[in-house]
This record gives structure tokens, sequence and C-alpha cells, in this order.
């Protein structure tokens, strides 16, 4: 494994680290402003190209970096068919760990800033990670300027960047005009003829992240206008206010709503169903029971399929909600209570 990692580091070599701004730039008032940094945090670790841990108010915080999502890297234990452990993965994580490393100074740690999407400091994924930009010490967006080296697309599998959008776009186009890194069709290509390989399908991933977007797009949009009609599946301070207004109830709130990603649906002993929504604590999850009396008639829906790669995930919940000691929960035998994501 030694070996292999020197051979990677060999053919992926780091690029040099990015030169700060020149005066002129920097005082030109047409220039772009630079990102409000919220803190400047010590680099404890890298574990690849879009996941850091840094060392934040005392405590180690593990950071997903946003709207990027390098390859897994071999032997990692995440693999899938959409989400393979390739050779580019493993080159990648080797080269971040080298890229941050130069950013250290007279053996101490590197020091990287955190840039939130507006109102999401504190907004964690599945597994507890924080989600974030991480800017350099110069001011580069990491998180673009990965995608720019053709290391990461442009992912867009929960959403637009609220950031900066029009920079991926920018930056994924010029990566794959140039045909560098992960859009080198030879990156990632067996050696030799017959030896075991694996690629990611991004021909089929980026319509499907991007009908996501579209629909997570969709929301936002609603819920900036309709702020007490319109609540998040995903988010449990988003659940709890759906039920202090009346808990969705179609009588007081007839065009209230709650968007949100099907993790599962579950057969129950009893014959019912039950819908679980993708939600960043667990805890918190929304449940929706389907009665087994309702189960055919609610057959049209497909929301079982909802859960399945290359799917549009996301649809429109409309129901009482209730909390309880595992999150929240609704009961719904109506499929006209469900509807697409993209259909507000």
């Amino acid at each position: 494994m030694h070996t292999l990692l020197l051979v990677l580091a060999a053919l992926f070599p780091a690029p040099p680290l990015p030169q700060a701004p020149p005066a002129s730039a920097a005082a030109n008032p047409a220039a772009p402003a630079k990102p409000q940094v919220t803190a400047w945090v010590e680099v404890a670790r890298v574990v690849d190209g879009d996941t850091i841990h840094v060392k934040l108010a005392g405590k180690l915080e593990k950071l997903r970096l946003l709207c990027v999502d390098t390859e897994e890297k071999l032997g990692s234990g995440a693999s899938s068919p959409t989400k393979p452990q390739t050779v580019f993965g493993e080159a990648c994580a080797l080269w971040a760990q080298e890229f941050f490393q130069k950013l250290e100074k007279d053996g101490a740690p590197a020091k990287i800033g955190l840039l939130f999407p507006p109102g999401r400091e504190n907004h964690r994924d599945t597994y507890g990670r924080l989600l974030c930009h991480v800017i350099l010490p110069d001011g580069t967006d990491y998180n673009v300027m990965i995608v720019k080296l053709g290391k990461s697309p442009y992912f867009t599998k929960y959403g637009y960047s609220e950031i900066a959008h029009a920079e991926f776009v920018a930056a994924q186009a010029e990566a794959r005009s140039k045909k560098i890194g992960i859009w080198d069709p030879a990156t990632n290509a067996p050696q030799t003829a017959g030896a075991p390989s694996a690629a990611r399908p991004y021909d089929r991933l980026l319509p499907w992240w991007d009908m996501r977007a579209e629909a997570v797009r969709a929301f936002t949009e609603l819920r900036a206008k309709e702020p007490k009609l319109v609540f998040e599946a995903e988010s449990g301070a988003s659940l709890a206010e759906a039920v202090a207004a009346g808990g969705l109830e179609a009588t007081a709130l007839s065009k209230a709503r709650v968007f949100g990603e099907i993790d599962r649906v579950f057969e129950e002993a009893d014959g019912s169903e039950t819908v679980l929504f993708r939600a960043a604590v667990r805890d918190e999850a929304l449940r929706v029971r389907i009665p087994k009396e309702a189960v055919a008639a609610l057959a049209g829906a497909k929301l079982a399929q909802r859960g399945e790669e290359f799917q549009q995930n996301y649809v429109w919940y409309r129901g009482r909600i209730e909390r309880d000691g595992k999150g929240f929960r609704s009961t719904c035998s109506d499929p006209a209570a469900w509807s697409d994501g993209r259909k507000p």
C-alpha cells in the first residue's frame, strides 16, 4: 500500500499554492469583495478532498465542504455504483493532504477560514459534519478551486450554491473544456487491458443532481415568499414551526406544506407503511404513517421509488404534524397530500 501511495503522489503532484492578488486588484473598487469569513481555525486532519477536521471553539469539528464531492479513496469503506472507490479518489486525498501541509508555517498547523450560507452557520449533514466553504489564507475559495482543477464536480445534489453558484458553473465549464481531472477520459482507465477499474458515471449524475437542485430552488423561493406556510422536513426547527402553526391542519392552513426528501419507505408488521424523511438530525425526522387500508390508494404516488438514485427524490407533503419522542409524525390516507418536489 505504501508503494501505491508513492506512485499516486508522483502521478498527481500538488499544484503551486494560490498566490495573493496584486495590490492593484485589492484596491480596485470594481473587484469582487472577498467572502466574509466567520472564523479562522486550525486544520487538525485532512481526510480527503472534501472532508477536513479542524479545531473550532476548543473542540474538534468535522467539516463537509459544500457543493463539492471528490471521489472515494481506495479502502475507505464507502462504495456504490454511483460513488465507487477510485484511483483518482486516492490521488485527490493525497493531493489535499499535501496541499494543506504546505500551508503550515514554522511548524504551526495551517489556518483556514470558514464561510457559511446566510443563516446556516451551524447547519450539519446526517453525520454531524458542519457544512461550509473553506477560504484559504489569500482569500481563495477552496471549494471553487478544486472544481476548477477538475478534482470535483459542481455537486448540486442538495441544491445550487447559495454563495458561489456562478463561480462553480464557470469553474466546472473550464475544467471540462480542458479535460482535466475527472473530465479526462483517461482518468481511472485501466492501465492494462482487462485490469479492474472503477469510474463514476458523471454523464448520468449531473442531470440527476440538477433535477434535484431545481426542486430545492423552487422550495427556497416559495419559502422566502410564504415563510409561515412552507416548512422543511430536513430541519427539526422548521418542523417545530409547523407544529406551532397548527400542524398543517388543512382546515387552518390549506396552503401550508412540508418539503423534503424521502429517505426510505418501511413496510410495517400490521400492513401499514411508514415514509421516513431525510433529516439533518435523525431524532428529529418526520415519519408519515400510511394505514393498511390506504396503502393501495397511495401506490400510485410511488413514494418508495423516490428514494432510488436517478429519481427526483424531493416531494411536497400536506397533513397534520405532531411531535413525539421519536421526532415528528403524521398520518396520511389521501394521495392528494403528496406532490412532486418541482411542483409546489
